[in-house]
């Protein structure tokens, strides 16, 4: 992998298909890329979020190249290898995407997401 990237990825674009037959909505997911490269970052909790129930939402920020790829907010980054890594097989949401201010031909082209993930926050005694 090249240098700072620690992970592939592979990015889910989530659209809802037509209600059912009892008018609920049907969320459902088509792999858009795979095996992109991507570095992934926890960012620190607020104790108070910490605190506050059973589940709280984390967020974190990734890179991702090349950076030319059209990724959307909704979307979805799953971590696909190396199996050691600590989030591997889980899914993110992706809420931001920023894309690199340098032209789409420098191989050094990136995005920056924001994630988010819920997650249980204590345990159910």
């Amino acid at each position: 992998m090249p240098a700072g990237m620690n992970c592939k990825a592979r990015i889910w674009r989530m659209l809802q298909k037509d209600d059912d037959e009892v008018g609920g909505s049907i969320l459902t997911g088509t792999v858009q890329y795979d095996n992109i490269l991507a570095r992934i970052e926890a960012n620190p909790e607020d104790q108070l979020l910490l605190q506050q129930g059973l589940e709280t939402v984390k967020t974190f920020n990734a890179l991702v190249v090349p950076g030319t790829l059209n990724i959307l907010e909704r979307d979805e980054l799953e971590i696909t290898k190396p199996v050691y890594h600590p989030y591997y097989a889980v899914r993110f949401r992706i809420v931001g995407v920023q894309r690199s201010s340098m032209d789409n031909y420098n191989p050094n082209v990136y995005t920056r997401l924001s994630m988010i993930r819920s997650v249980t926050a204590h345990a159910i005694q």
